[in-house]
């Protein structure tokens, strides 16, 4: 398993080169983006950012004060905008709560505990969480997405019905606890799902891992 995910992210890497992800001017906007993404295109949560950051509203302080109606307003382009506007919502609570808005602070905690507050939010689920801990927080967790799962069954890794868990475990467990390949590796994945390992019509045939596929 070791080597071949080592195959899988150095053929990945010398495919497509480093994706400079997450892609944000600040951490509490990758925090603010990793809400939005749920359920739909980074090109949508773009929408929503750049309304957020022509308002000047893209700022802790200033969404907790912001009446939740007036930021779904604003976040209509991300889809679901009334439960996304409230998860940010019970996001800012916590944060404020906890961490008295600071993220300096949250990055001092331990990352396990971290995480285990971070799933009580209302709204912040495992995929969530580890994008919030993983680029916005600076520890060394995984993130596993539908792409992850639909490349590593495809190539035999896991079982189709593998859960969030299992998935997430299979890297952690596997490979060097570095934040820089924990994140460059799941960029190179979504990198590789968006455009060769899709859902209908996949690119099997030019796809860069085509050739591991039995290695």
């Amino acid at each position: 398993m070791k080597r071949k995910l080592k195959l899988i992210f150095n053929r990945l890497y010398s495919a497509f080169g480093r994706q400079y992800w997450w892609p944000a001017d600040t951490l509490f906007e990758i925090i603010v983006g990793a809400v939005l993404t749920q359920n739909t295109s980074w090109s949508n949560v773009q929408k929503a950012i750049l309304a957020l950051k022509e308002r000047e509203l893209l700022v802790a302080s200033k969404l907790y004060h912001l009446p939740e109606k007036k930021l779904a307003g604003l976040i209509k382009s991300a889809g679901y905008y009334n439960l996304k506007a409230r998860r940010i919502k019970n996001f800012l609570e916590f944060f404020f709560n906890c961490y008295a808005g600071r993220i300096g602070l949250m990055r001092k905690q331990d990352s396990i505990f971290l995480r285990r507050q971070l799933l009580a939010v209302k709204g912040i689920g495992p995929e969530t969480a580890d994008s919030i801990l993983l680029y916005a927080l600076n520890k060394p967790v995984f993130v596993v997405d539908a792409y992850t799962k639909r490349i590593l069954f495809r190539h035999g890794l896991i079982k189709e019905d593998a859960d969030y868990s299992q998935v997430r475990d299979i890297f952690m467990s596997n490979l060097e606890r570095n934040v820089g390949l924990f994140g460059e590796y799941h960029a190179l994945l979504v990198k590789l799902g968006k455009d060769y390992c899709r859902k209908q019509k996949p690119k099997c045939e030019i796809c860069p891992l085509w050739s591991i596929k039995n290695a």
